[in-house]
């Protein structure tokens, strides 16, 4: 196969891993077409003898580490986010990343990190430090099942946040934000009554800046490339670790959502 082939199927989630570490669509994809544009003038960086998808995301982290882009955001960013860059710990993160969002094997980790595979743990024990020591903030879950609700509720509370509420469709979603207004907001796509959380969510966004972390079973119909995509993606069924990874991550930036769905 060509690598093209190779590592087309893996492209959309590479590129939920560099909003991830970037916290903007922008930067993210700037870092991919860096990648892509690294693999078309020398395909021979594209290491065979690794699976494919651990050879691009280590080419990515590669690039991630060496090659700082332009990508036209800096002087538009907020203060409270430049100065979590400057306080940023990037190896920990990415290994945090790799690991619980991704679902890479510690191995595959430290393959793609080029780094000993016992330095691993120290990594992921750092980024879980940094977690522990994020403020507290007012979290809105936005989910019409009910188990799922408390699951998010749950890992919330366990992150030392607050909840402010569970909605179940559009209208209740913008009502309780406008009553509590949140410091992050976890959102299903799909709503009880057939609304949509896409939507629930550009109406918030019309009164105030929040971050938002979506919540969906169908994460490729969100990663197409054709229009504004989220910065911050939890597919599902989930793991406690990624809810964990995303909500560290969104929190992190201090920022709003890198999204205005259509």
């Amino acid at each position: 196969m060509t690598v093209a082939k190779d590592i087309a199927p893996h492209l959309p989630y590479l590129r939920r891993f560099a909003r991830a570490l970037s916290g903007s669509q922008n930067s993210g994809d700037a870092y991919v077409v860096a990648t892509l544009e690294t693999l078309v003038a020398n395909p021979n960086v594209f290491e065979r003898e690794l699976a494919p998808r651990v050879a691009l995301y280590k080419l990515f982290v590669a690039l991630w580490s060496s090659v700082p882009l332009n990508d036209g955001e800096g002087a538009g960013r907020q203060p409270a986010v430049e100065r979590n860059l400057e306080a940023l710990t990037p190896r920990p993160r990415q290994a945090f990343l790799l690991k619980t969002v991704e679902g890479f094997s510690s191995e595959d980790v430290a393959t793609i990190m080029e780094v000993a595979p016992e330095r691993i743990s120290a990594l992921l024990a750092a980024a879980g430090k940094e977690i522990a020591e994020q403020v507290a903030t007012d979290v809105m879950i936005i989910e019409d099942e009910p188990v799922i609700a408390l699951d998010l509720e749950a890992l919330v509370c366990e992150l030392g946040h607050s909840v402010t509420g569970i909605a179940r469709t559009h209208r209740e979603a913008v009502a309780l934000a406008q009553d509590k207004r949140p410091g992050l907001i976890l959102a299903d796509i799909q709503l009880a009554d057939g609304s949509s959380g896409l939507e629930a969510v550009n109406e918030i966004l019309t009164k105030f800046d929040v971050p938002i972390i979506f919540i969906t079973a169908y994460p490729e119909r969100l990663l197409t490339g054709e229009r504004p995509e989220p910065a911050f993606l939890i597919t599902k069924p989930f793991q406690p670790d990624i809810v964990r990874a995303t909500v560290s991550q969104a929190l992190f930036f201090d920022s709003k959502s890198a999204m205005r769905a259509a």
